[in-house]
């Protein structure tokens, strides 16, 4: 199993980020299968204030190509992606357009 760590920001305010966070409790059905059935086995956020890390870990059929070309043509996805973009904004290293960011993982106990 494959495990990548990733971080965002949220645009900060407190009446977004509550609501961030409502919409990550009831999760869409269709995001939900989307993420299994791109081989991912678990996916958690953690948040602080405005700031996320999410951990994905991932079976030996994962790719993150493919992840994209199977988002690009799914409408709920592409729908819940442009939702979040409400309450989401890059990290202030990241490129136009960017979400997340991959971490790079320094240590490990």
């Amino acid at each position: 199993m494959r495990k990548y760590c990733f971080a965002l920001d949220l645009k900060d305010d407190e009446k977004l980020i509550g609501e961030y966070k409502k919409y990550h409790q009831e999760i869409w059905p269709e995001i939900t299968k989307s993420i299994v059935d791109a081989g991912v086995l678990n996916l958690e956020i953690f948040n602080v204030h405005n700031r996320l890390f999410m951990i994905m870990e991932v079976d030996a059929s994962f790719s993150f190509e493919e992840k994209d070309e199977l988002d690009k043509n799914n409408v709920k996805v592409q729908e819940w992606e442009a939702l979040m973009w409400k309450y989401q904004q890059g990290l202030p290293l990241a490129k136009k357009g960017e979400k997340s960011i991959l971490m790079e993982k320094i240590y490990q106990l």
